[in-house]
């Protein structure tokens, strides 16, 4: 968009024989496509991730943010048993997708527990999702870090097809829902918990949203 604005006289409407009804429906399909273009959700009103330009931390007001699907697949440790974002109703969920294999997220997995640990008395649950990963490597890289949060077993990234234009090759990266788990926070870098710990806590005390149905 150029920042250009256009002003519309009767003169001008006119000109042509372009009746200004006509000028007026073309103006405002424009203006609902701009829209659409700007927007972080979908055509169905769920989360689409946009390319925030350059930027590696971006939170998303209340009023902007849009739900997420479950994100759901095998568990790494308990293998057969399903587990889901979504068992964490009601809570703050910090998703955290990882590998092994990861240099920058073996440097972050201190500040994960430590934030988890901080702010599960406040209803705050974390999820990993490991991707691109052996599962002995990975079972061996959370028990020997003390990780006490569940993590999915994922190595081609298929739990994370709901999050619609999101970086998947972005590892390590972390995402926070809120309580109605719609998306409010991501990182797309390794975190430090003086990063991380005070979007959790500013997230943790919005309202909890009203119960569905």
């Amino acid at each position: 968009m150029s920042g250009r604005e256009t002003k519309w006289s009767g003169e001008h409407a006119d000109r042509g024989g372009r009746p200004r009804a006509a000028l007026a429906a073309l103006l405002a399909v424009v203006g609902l496509a701009l829209l659409a273009g700007c927007s972080s959700g979908t055509a169905d009103g769920g989360f689409q991730f946009v390319a925030p330009g350059g930027q590696t931390q971006i939170s998303y007001p209340e009023a902007q943010r849009r739900p997420l699907a479950p994100i759901t697949g095998d568990s790494l440790l308990a293998e057969g048993q399903s587990i889901s974002s979504a068992q964490d109703k009601g809570q703050v969920v910090v998703v955290n997708i990882w590998g092994s294999w990861c240099g920058p997220c073996r440097g972050e997995s201190p500040a994960l527990e430590q934030v988890a640990a901080a702010s599960a008395p406040r209803g705050v649950a974390f999820l990993g999702v490991d991707v691109r990963d052996d599962r002995q490597a990975a079972a061996d890289f959370v028990r020997s870090r003390g990780v006490t949060y569940p993590s999915i077993f994922d190595p081609p990234g298929r739990s994370l097809l709901v999050l619609s234009g999101y970086p998947r090759n972005a590892v390590p990266s972390t995402i926070v829902l809120d309580r109605a788990h719609r998306v409010a926070a991501v990182f797309l870098t390794a975190v430090l918990a003086s990063d991380l710990q005070p979007v959790v806590d500013r997230i943790a005390a919005e309202p909890a949203p009203p119960p569905s149905g």
